[in-house]
């Protein structure tokens, strides 16, 4: 099958292709031997932010001590 580069570097994958990887908004690509290999990769919102919190080092109880002091913290006015 094929496919068109637009000028702008954006890629319509055909019908028949999509469906047969199933439904997926991003694609891990990589470069093998000059062929493009795409990827779906399925993330979900929680995936993604657990992903981020363990990059930073961001464990659990950091995270329940953060809201415990957020929540015996009087609010501030702004003006």
């Amino acid at each position: 099958m094929l496919a068109k580069l637009t000028a702008k570097n954006q890629l319509t994958l055909p019908k028949a292709i999509t469906q047969a990887v199933g439904p997926a908004e991003y694609f891990e690509v990589e470069v093998k031997d000059g062929q493009i290999i795409l990827t779906p990769v399925r993330i979900q919102r929680a995936d993604a932010l657990r992903a981020k919190l363990a990059e930073l080092a961001i464990e659990e109880q950091d995270i329940a001590d953060a809201v415990a002091w957020a929540r015996q913290t009087p609010p501030t006015s702004h003006k």
